[in-house]
């Protein structure tokens, strides 16, 4: 996309595009038509700059929202760790049974008033 100077006879506007994995250029010589085109391109190449700086800002906040979601759920993991409850096959959050060793109070309690 430039402005081309041809052996005196003026500015000529020229593009080189690729179209089916060939470049080809095309010629828009002077005139309207050729200030018409040049100021296209421009537009384009402006739209195409302010959407590349845009998915940088994107990007950018897309890599600090996922640094804090990983802080919240290690923050979420470690309360419910002590909370007493344990996370069943990668999946579920269950709360943790009383060990066996331990004797259950409620068991021993209805047994001995059983008759």
């Amino acid at each position: 996309m430039s402005w081309e100077n041809r052996k005196g006879r003026g500015r000529y506007y020229t593009t080189s595009r690729r179209r089916g994995g060939k470049v080809v250029r095309e010629y828009f010589g002077t005139g309207k038509m050729a200030a018409w085109a040049a100021r296209a391109d421009e537009l384009d190449r402006q739209q195409r700059e302010d959407l590349k700086a845009r998915k940088a800002v994107a990007d950018a906040l897309d890599s600090a929202v996922d640094v804090a979601c990983r802080a919240i759920d290690l923050v979420a993991q470690a309360s419910l760790i002590l909370a007493g409850y344990r996370q069943h096959n990668r999946g579920e959050w269950r709360k943790s049974r009383e060990t066996r060793s331990e004797p259950n109070a409620k068991a021993q309690g209805s047994l001995g008033t059983r008759r």
